[in-house]
């Protein structure tokens, strides 16, 4: 590489004209009852989860046009994209089976069978394992991701809500709402290695490798318990809003950002453990999401009908987005920098486009054709290269896989485009 493109990095720095705006509105099926989305890094693809008509509908990243409607089990409720293979896991939380989806064909691949009522998905690239948690069975199924064949059942604490993987030890973390403890599940061996006490309801979690801590969101507790990821002890308690339901990191500034359904969100300084802010946002916050090209939080009000926009460098809402009725998540499609915001009352999909900062500058023209970014491929980044994945979480040792990177000129300091790294073999 260049001396003048010697150095790598994502920056996240904000301009005063940058501007988001509800792009357009992707209708579906009436009554489908969308709930959540995740976004497929290799093929630009966007998937969107419909409780009510047990589909899952495929939409193309660069043009919002719908693909595909994929029948899969009774009301899919959550979805994991799975990078290292390209697929797709869809949990169905009556049908108590995860069904799979090829991410190049959008064709389904494999049923499996887990607990009763599946609420929560997690992967493991290390040990090629995806994790299903079932609320009601107190119990995560491991599948093996080869051959789409259970291979373990490990035993959990009531009301098993939500999964997080640790890379640095290869454990999965799941969180027991009914138990008010976090199981911490082995990922080479399968086998509980601790059963961790933390405040009442715990219904999210996040993992922040740059600390290797697990943070937990207690909805009960009012309060987010901080668990070493070394020694699976809890070193911290941070005092939250009310009623917290909802986790993501900021990678850049080393925060996490914690929504509160009593319409805020608390900002956490992740070296200090301790709140560094209290931002108020709309009506029932709901799903929180971070956008590493422009450092910037989107906050999804579900009784606001809209979605909280968070300056990360004040930690101040910078705007308001409307969207529609009861919107249930949010997925960041970092290519055209889009967020997609399913509403499960409107049956819609809000797409919402940032012009702003580091992000990919377009004019806001509803559905014009934008450009692909164009992958260099490499099999390992710089040393000092900083790597971030689609969803904002910064990588030290990046697997093959596809990650977002900005190149700074070391002469003139000017930035370029963002720049699609893969990383193979």
């Amino acid at each position: 590489m260049k001396t003048a493109s010697a150095v790598l990095c994502i920056c996240c720095c904000l301009s005063a004209a940058s501007a988001q705006w509800l792009e357009t509105t992707i209708s579906l099926d009436p009554g489908s009852g969308p709930t959540f989305t995740c976004y497929n890094t290799q093929n630009n693809k966007v998937y969107c989860a419909n409780w009510s008509v047990a589909s899952v509908t495929v939409i193309d990243g660069a043009t919002n046009e719908i693909l595909k409607n994929v029948q899969v089990g009774n009301w899919p409720e959550v979805l994991c994209y799975y990078p290292e293979i390209n697929r797709v896991y869809c949990a169905n939380n009556a049908g108590g089976s995860v069904t799979v989806i090829d991410g190049a064909t959008n064709g389904v691949i494999g049923t499996v069978s887990v607990g009763t009522h599946p609420s929560a998905l997690c992967y493991n690239p290390l040990n090629d394992k995806i994790y299903c948690a079932s609320e009601d069975s107190a119990k995560v199924t491991v599948i093996d991701g080869a051959t789409n064949s259970v291979v373990a059942t490990v035993a959990v604490g009531s009301g098993s809500y939500a999964l997080c993987y640790n890379p640095s030890d290869s454990k999965v973390y799941c969180a027991n709402q009914d138990s008010s403890s976090v199981t911490v599940i082995d990922g080479a061996t399968n086998a509980v290695v601790a059963t961790v006490a933390v405040g009442s309801g715990p219904c999210a979690l996040c993992y922040n490798p740059l600390n290797n801590k697990v943070y937990c969101a207690n909805y009960d507790g009012n309060n987010v318990t901080v668990i070493d990821g070394a020694t699976n002890s809890v070193v911290a308690t941070v005092a939250a809003g009310t009623k917290p339901c909802a986790l993501c990191r900021n990678a850049e500034n080393n925060k996490v950002y914690c929504a509160n359904q009593a319409a805020s969100v608390t900002v956490i300084d992740c070296g200090a453990d301790s709140v560094l802010a209290t931002v108020t946002v709309g009506a029932r916050p709901y799903a929180v999401c971070h956008n590493p090209l422009n450092n910037k939080v989107y906050c999804v009000n579900r009784d606001g009908k809209s979605v909280s926009v968070i300056f990360c460098g004040t930690d101040s809402v910078i705007g308001t987005i409307p969207v529609g009725d009861a919107p249930s998540g949010i997925a960041h499609n970092p290519v055209q920098n889009r967020l997609y915001v399913p509403n499960y009352g409107s049956a819609t999909i809000s797409v919402i486009r940032d012009s702003g900062g580091a992000g990919v500058i377009e004019s806001p023209d509803p559905q014009t054709p934008s450009r692909r970014l164009a992958a260099t491929v490499v099999r390992t980044l710089p040393q000092e290269a900083v790597a971030f994945d689609a969803m904002g979480r910064r990588v030290s040792h990046p697997r093959p896989g596809i990650f977002f990177v900005r190149e700074r000129s070391a002469v003139s300091g000017e930035q370029s485009a963002v720049r699609k790294i893969v990383v193979t073999r």
